[in-house]
């Protein structure tokens, strides 16, 4: 047989001859066959060394190769960070044998901060930081707003709510065009409608207290397509062992815009008047999107610039997602909801998501008035306290994303450790809850505090990369789905916790409850989560 004579024929052969052969570049135009087969008879030689079942099947692939070989066949190389076509060799160099020692050394020895995923990562957490930015202007410019238009506390609480209303509506659908469409697009949307109502927000003050609700639920649901479309950009350009991380990444930026809301706006206010702040957060937008769709492309495979290490990396540690392009015969086809909620690794997911933003924004919200009528704290002078707590969180959530993928990288089952950091995100929370529920001074209940919020960070490496483990073709509408539990939960939460000290005149019952809803919640995770996928493509 033609293969087993080239085998017997090249095993004798030295490998370093052969290899001096196939790169010489000196060599004249006619060895370019030679160069050929000596690349060959090395993966035939060294497989003959090796005699085990994997070499074996090796074998018969490379011999394959050999009988359809085309010496002389020229392919796009997609190189060393040139966009250009380039000359190579024929295609059945590109055997199975080279594409994987080409990914095993790339995930040893590619410089990552030079890689087009980090750039992804980045534009990504610059988005999610807009997001939250534009979304804490308003927490901030409603004293001013109030004191200028005679608002009343109860009114200043419908506009303040109206975004979440609008952010209700909008996390399924955001989900399901970003799985659909993918989240390069639907991102860019997201955010021109957004800016576009933060800059309209002052304008729509001045003239309507309806038109200024409109406009902040529109901001809203331009919002809500945010968390989907991160999580679908992430399984996209991420292999599994990095997705952690890259999820740690994204909200660290994504609590430090809050960190810079809180910071900057006062002081554009105070430069500026009212309208600067909005003007100022929604123009940052409009130069996002444009960075946004210039530089970052949709998946790997339609980079024209990516290194081919890279995207033989990030395909061999990624799951092959058959909806990456749509379809142009089918029409608009919903996801599989019936599907979808039948499995309770969903449901362990939407509990998680929601008691997630029930803390949350019982924090968010509350907090301040806590301290202000139980400590006797005047946080107007403190915004510190009002930073350090969504700090570190963002500080929290890349410890807990490196740590994570370090234990996928290491062998831990992914069950495991998405039960881990879920358990410390919600038992830690509720731990520190009680201890700020007994403290009698201001600063131990900072500490306890920022214990709160920054230990759900560990949710980040949990609950909120888990929907690309159990289902990475629906990544996007399971986040979607989640999410739209998530908000229910924090408005009801917001809320709720207002009648509840109303009716109880004290804040301890509330965290107190909190606190073992924490507990509740990390019992249900931990029986009916898993990391191993459960939705076939």
């Amino acid at each position: 047989m033609l293969c087993r004579s080239s085998l017997g024929q090249n095993a004798s052969i030295s490998p370093s001859l052969l290899l001096h052969g196939s790169e010489n570049k000196d060599a004249s135009t006619n060895s370019r066959s030679f160069r050929a087969s000596g690349i060959l008879s090395i993966h035939l030689a060294v497989a003959a060394s090796l005699h085990t079942p994997t070499t074996h099947h090796s074998l018969s692939r490379l011999c394959l190769h050999q009988k359809i070989l085309k010496p002389y066949e020229k392919t796009p190389c997609r190189g060393v960070g040139s966009c250009g076509a380039k000359a190579v060799l024929g295609s059945g160099f590109q055997n199975e044998y080279s594409q994987k020692q080409d990914a095993t050394a790339s995930s040893k020895l590619l410089p990552i901060l030079t890689s087009e995923r980090i750039k992804v990562a980045a534009m990504v957490a610059l988005g999610m930081a807009l997001c939250n930015a534009d979304r804490v202007v308003m927490s901030v410019a409603i004293l001013p707003l109030s004191a200028k238009y005679k608002w009343t506390t109860s009114f200043a609480g419908i506009v303040q709510s109206s975004f979440l209303w609008g952010y209700l509506m909008s996390p399924i659908a955001g989900g399901t065009l970003t799985d659909r469409y993918g989240g390069k697009s639907v991102m860019a949307w997201g955010v021109c409608i957004w800016s576009a109502a933060t800059l309209a927000t002052p304008f729509a003050a001045n003239k309507s207290w309806q038109l200024l609700v409109a406009v902040r639920a529109l901001m809203g649901l331009a919002e809500g397509v945010a968390m989907p479309c991160m999580n679908n950009m992430i399984s996209r350009w991420f292999p599994r062992s990095e997705r952690a991380r890259a999820i740690g990444v994204s909200m660290a930026g994504f609590h430090l815009g809050s960190v810079l809301g809180l910071m900057l706006t006062p002081i554009l206010l105070t430069s500026f008047g009212i309208s600067g702040a909005f003007i100022s957060f929604g123009l940052l937008g409009f130069v996002w999107v444009l960075v946004w769709v210039s530089t970052i492309y949709k998946n790997p495979q339609s980079h024209p610039c990516i290194k081919r290490n890279e995207l033989l990396y990030i395909q061999q540690g990624s799951e092959i997602v058959k909806n990456d392009m749509p379809s142009k015969t089918s029409g608009v086809q919903l996801p599989p909801f019936g599907l979808l909620l039948s499995k309770p690794p969903t449901w362990a997911i939407i509990v998680a998501h929601a008691m997630n933003n029930w803390g949350y924004f019982i924090l968010l919200s509350w907090m301040p008035s806590y301290f202000k009528t139980v400590l006797g704290v005047n946080l107007k002078q403190a915004a510190w306290f009002s930073a350090l707590p969504w700090a570190m969180m963002a500080t929290i959530g890349l410890v807990a994303g490196a740590a994570s993928d370090f234990l996928v990288q290491t062998g831990v089952s992914v069950t495991a450790i998405r039960k881990i950091m879920q358990s410390v995100a919600f038992i830690g929370p509720s731990v520190a809850l009680l201890g700020l529920n007994v403290a009698q001074s201001p600063k131990l209940a900072t500490t306890w505090l920022t214990a709160a919020v920054g230990l759900t960070a560990f949710g980040q490496a949990g609950f909120l990369v888990n929907h690309q483990d159990i289902g990475p073709q629906h990544a996007g509408v399971l986040l979607g789905m989640s999410n739209t539990a998530g908000t229910l939960a924090a408005i009801l939460s917001t809320v709720g916790t207002g009648f509840f000290v109303e009716w109880l005149g004290s804040f301890q019952a509330v965290l107190m409850v909190t606190s073992f809803l924490y507990v509740l919640s990390a019992l249900v995770w931990n029986i009916y989560a898993t990391g191993e996928r459960v939705f076939e493509p």
